[in-house]
């Protein structure tokens, strides 16, 4: 009879230490809740059925992962870990392997999850263990005389010579669900805890003549618990450093692998550069030869081959195209999307608006709902007056226009090819194509005034 996969991940830890309202598990690691880490790794393996079991704060949790297909199981009273599982072994096939995770133990690898699967079967028992060298916290594996696995004992209830005991229980098993229904049953709470310990179903299992087989992830780190914030930045600093070091094997270059950080997925070609500071979140494409300067918040975007990012700018949902220069100090909104060689300069903003080949905005200007076309001279202090308070408007221009400095394009508004608009224009109207248009007052001179003095005290 072939098993199917079935994971638990237990869930239901209020996380006291964490000093938050928020459920433990949803603490963020690397921009994603704890537990989205350790369900997207459980996903990887390709489970007949994922059940998370649920208690502090749980319907934040399942608010969290209502787009995942996922089977909950509640848990009210936190009696220990093996009454969690009893709360999702219901709905566990009886022809299953159980493999049980943790939501607060989130950079467990799919590699070291599939070499432990392997090993289990329907009288066989895969436990990952580790060797710590101070093992303080932990379950402590107790082994017999020709060195098999004989049972768990946890550092309340461990002697003195089994406290020295260096290998310790990682909490992560792969166990036949018909079995595994059995021994949650048996469990008991006689432990100085006062708990029902799924440690405890290790004894059964050998009782009951099942063979336990070990293994150990490849690093430590992989099995890391979350207790309270201080662990948390520590398994950040992990992370990050894993990402850069993949990175840096693939090619890119970073100016210090220690301050970067990636909260979602990054892709990178070749002869990439970033430099220090440098936020990548969501999903991030960057071209061949991009660089990317320092102190730079990149978000759901794509930035095409040889394209430069000066310091100190956000980019939020573009799509960016070669060559192009932005920056220092700009910020490109969502929707926004630039062609080859446009350039975007300093204290300039971009929100849902196309710019044209080769064009520049480069000085303290915004720029929203627009269409720009190819060659386009946007000067400083210029904005387009896109909303009226309750609805938006779009502002449409040509090809090869010249936008004068501190011009104001009240939408909606069309500026046609070949056009200019003078400095310190107010533009309220169509602009015909290849002409001029220019809205001043006229200048006066005002002889004799006096600026205001200060009253002497």
């Amino acid at each position: 009879m072939s098993l199917a996969l079935e994971i638990v991940i237990l869930a239901a830890g209020q996380g006291k230490r964490m000093y938050s309202a928020m459920p433990k598990v949803l603490h963020d690691l690397a921009g994603k809740p704890m537990l989205g880490h350790v369900v997207a790794v459980a996903r990887s393996l390709a489970p007949r059925a994922i059940h998370v079991v649920y208690g502090h704060g749980g319907e934040q949790v399942r608010a969290a992962f209502a787009r995942d297909e996922l089977h909950w199981a509640h848990q009210a009273e936190q009696l220990g870990t093996g009454h969690a599982v009893q709360q999702a072994v219901p709905a566990v096939a009886e022809n299953a392997l159980v493999l049980i995770l943790y939501g607060d133990v989130p950079l467990i690898r799919a590699q070291t999850l599939q070499n432990l699967i392997s090993q289990a079967g329907a009288n066989t028992l895969a436990l990952l263990t580790a060797e710590l060298h101070d093992p303080t916290g932990y379950g402590r594996i107790v082994r017999n005389a020709t060195n098999q696995v004989a049972r768990i004992v946890e550092q309340k209830d461990a002697t003195a010579d089994e406290a020295a005991v260096r290998e310790v229980n990682t909490g992560i098993l792969v166990a036949p669900a018909a079995r595994l229904r059995g021994w949650l049953a048996r469990l008991e709470n006689r432990n100085a805890q006062r708990e029902y310990y799924l440690t405890d179903v290790i004894a059964m299992a050998v009782a009951d003549g099942v063979d336990i087989v070990t293994r150990q992830p490849s690093a430590v780190w992989e099995i890391l618990g979350v207790n309270n914030k201080m662990d948390l930045a520590g398994l950040e600093r992990t992370h990050q450093k894993n990402i850069a070091q993949t990175l840096l094997e693939q090619g890119v270059t970073l100016r210090d692998p220690a301050r970067l950080d990636v909260r979602g997925e990054l892709v990178c070609g070749r002869d990439v550069v970033i430099d220090v500071n440098v936020v990548f979140e969501g999903k991030v494409t960057l071209g061949d030869g991009v660089k990317i300067g320092p102190n730079n918040v990149i978000r759901d975007a794509t930035i095409g081959a040889a394209t430069e990012i000066q310091p100190n700018c956000v980019i939020d949902g573009a799509d960016i195209g070669g060559a192009c220069r932005i920056g220092p100090f700009a910020r490109i909104r969502p929707g926004t999307r630039l062609a080859a060689h446009a350039h975007v300069g300093n204290f300039v903003e971009i929100k849902k608006s196309d710019i044209g080949e080769g064009s520049k905005v480069n000085h303290l200007s915004y720029v929203g709902d627009s269409s720009v076309g190819r060659d386009v001279n946007i000067g400083a202090g210029t904005i387009t007056c896109n909303y009226d308070g309750a609805n938006k408007y779009q502002t449409i221009i040509g090809d090869n226009v010249f936008i004068g400095s501190n011009s104001a394009l009240v939408a909606p508004v069309t500026v046609g090819d070949g056009a200019t608009v003078g400095a310190g224009s107010v533009i309220t109207k169509d602009v015909p194509s290849q002409e001029l248009a220019i809205t001043r007052g006229e200048q006066r001179s005002i002889r004799g005034w006096k600026r205001p003095q200060k009253k002497a005290k």
